[in-house]
């Protein structure tokens, strides 16, 4: 996996992965802000990756998915680094079949085991780092 970020202007950039889908991150002020801050994109890449986990655990157990919204809130620490501390998500599912406990265990699970980008916030990374000047 792969993508490439680069400069637009002052605080605007444009993230692009190699099948060429791109996304900006925009770091303006409220007032002027059309885009996600990178922090916003890895609060709604853990609500991503929970719902896609959460549909496709319950179609496995043949349960009707007819809506759901993840709502996540994330805090962060106040100094630097400013990594989230605590996230808290809220899952509201439309499905005739599936009771709130069943919907409890699967979101569980999809945390504890299957979601990759919440395992890798709990996780320690090896970063490297090359860099050129041209």
């Amino acid at each position: 996996m792969k993508n490439s970020t680069r400069y637009i202007s002052d605080h605007l950039y444009e993230a692009t992965n190699d099948s060429g889908d791109s996304i900006q991150i925009d770091m303006r002020e409220k007032d002027e802000k059309k885009g996600f801050s990178p922090m916003e994109l890895v609060l709604s890449a853990v609500s991503g990756c929970a719902v896609v986990d959460i549909v496709s655990m319950l179609k496995k157990k043949r349960k009707t998915v007819k809506d759901i919204v993840v709502e996540t809130e994330g805090w962060r620490n106040e100094d630097y680094p400013r990594k989230f501390n605590k996230i808290h998500s809220r899952y509201i599912l439309t499905s005739p079949d599936t009771n709130e406990e069943e919907l409890a265990k699967v979101a569980k699970l999809t945390l504890d085991k299957y979601c990759s980008v919440a395992s890798s916030l709990n996780v320690k990374i090896d970063f490297s780092v090359v860099v050129i000047n041209e």
